[in-house]
């Protein structure tokens, strides 16, 4: 994945961790749907709720935008927020896509206006497996869109999902990374070395992880 410039980056983490929603926890780990635990948490809905943290999100994204006309679209539910505050404070025209086909109205998965022929840009909030995000970009392409790039708040990295991005021919800008969240997380004190080596050696190799 591709990263905005550093000073960005580092902003970006900073927010995540004002927001509460970037969260180290190396000593209790939490436990994803998969079975698989992890020192490291992101609930990104969080960001909403707190109106400086997530401003900085926004203009993060808004930087990152091509000059050329997009349409900024947004992945039912949690990068729907995102998606139409960067619309919005980009003057940009935004949709969202439905997770699944409606069973009512025009049972159409986006909403809000024509695709065809666009060129549009996915809005995520945090990208895991990446399932969700190239469904959404299937259907986009379906409806005649043009769709080259995916921006996300941060990803876990996994490398099932990197690879899938790239046999799908779409770029995933992330506006920080995990490795900065942790730089930050060292500079105020939230975690010590020792913490910040278990979170490191989980980003290295999920999987693996042993916390002991």
């Amino acid at each position: 994945a591709a990263m905005t410039d550093p000073s960005r980056s580092a902003a970006v983490a900073r927010a995540l961790l004002d927001a509460g929603s970037g969260t180290l926890r190396p000593d209790d780990p939490v436990t994803f749907k998969s079975g698989l635990r992890s020192p490291v948490y992101v609930d990104n809905r969080r960001i909403i709720f707190q109106p400086a943290p997530w401003r900085t999100v926004v203009e993060a994204f808004v930087a990152e935008l091509p000059a050329t006309d997009v349409v900024i679209a947004g992945v039912e539910s949690a990068g729907i927020p995102h998606s139409r505050a960067l619309a919005f404070s980009a003057g940009r025209p935004s949709v969202f896509v439905s997770k699944a086909d409606k069973e009512h109205g025009l049972t159409r998965r986006i909403e809000g206006g024509d695709v065809d022929g666009h060129r549009t840009i996915l809005v995520e909030d945090m990208v895991t497996t990446g399932g969700s995000s190239l469904s959404a970009v299937e259907a986009l392409r379906e409806a005649g869109a043009d769709v080259r790039d995916c921006f996300a708040i941060i990803t876990y990295g996994f490398a099932e999902a990197l690879e899938a991005f790239a046999a799908a021919e779409v770029a995933l800008t992330t506006l920080t990374t995990f490795e900065t969240v942790v730089a930050e997380a060292l500079g105020r004190g939230t975690i010590d070395e020792r913490e910040a080596r278990l979170v490191r050696s989980w980003l290295a190799d999920p999987r693996a992880w042993d916390d002991r």
